[in-house]
């Protein structure tokens, strides 16, 4: 990655990277060739709101599996802090983190924009999922003093391969949208033709807002 180019974005392929983690050397986005994948940074091991967030992340893992995606942490922490605050969550709280934890010296945190300035030398609660082809899907920022919602991030994986394999859109808060539900929403029509045909169309509320059932 050019060392003058901004942080990645939308849209972007992720930075190809060799990472130290407590599973060992990986190169990223390689390691996960042909699966999705969830980085996520945290401020500090040892500190309450990153514990908590590791635990939910752990729990929720194999979900995440059943949708090929891969999770896979982040904090500028050495990597033998890592594996004795794993250690710790397994003795003392009964759940095992079975995903790698990138020990990073500020690089990575550092091209990915992970470290804001007024926040202090920490990285903050920064989330990237890519897709199976490498691509950066969505990027989340949280503060430190706020921990994430897993299941929304479950959700937004979930949401954008459906979104791909069915050339469709989310509604707000779905699958619980206030409006049309589960349901998913169709493109906006192309050409004046398809604009007039929808116009009187059952699931349409205007030729720019029509929806239908999930197939």
């Amino acid at each position: 990655m050019d060392n003058n180019k901004g942080i990645p974005l939308i849209g972007e392929k992720f930075p190809e990277m060799e990472v130290k983690t407590t599973m060992g050397k990986l190169k990223l986005p390689k390691h996960f060739s042909g699966k999705w994948f969830v980085l996520f940074s945290h401020p500090a091991d040892f500190t309450p709101v990153c514990t908590t967030e590791f635990v939910a992340f752990a729990k929720r893992h194999e979900e995440f599996r059943k949708l090929n995606c891969e999770l896979i942490g982040l904090s500028l922490d050495q990597v033998f802090s890592h594996i004795k605050w794993v250690e710790w969550i397994k003795n003392t709280l009964d759940v095992e983190i079975t995903f790698p934890i990138i020990a990073d010296h500020g690089t990575v945190a550092t091209k990915l924009g992970m470290i804001h300035p007024q926040k202090g030398t920490n990285t903050v609660r920064a989330v990237f999922v890519v897709d199976s082809d490498g691509v950066i899907r969505i990027i989340l920022y949280y503060p430190q003093e706020l921990g994430r919602n897993m299941d929304e991030i479950l959700r937004i994986v979930k949401g954008m391969q459906i979104a791909d394999k069915n050339k469709v859109a989310m509604p707000a808060n779905w699958p619980n949208n206030e409006l049309i539900g589960d349901k998913v929403i169709l493109p906006p029509a192309g050409d004046l033709k398809t604009a007039k045909e929808r116009t009187n169309m059952e699931n349409c509320y205007d030729w720019w807002f029509c929806y239908k059932e999930l197939e």
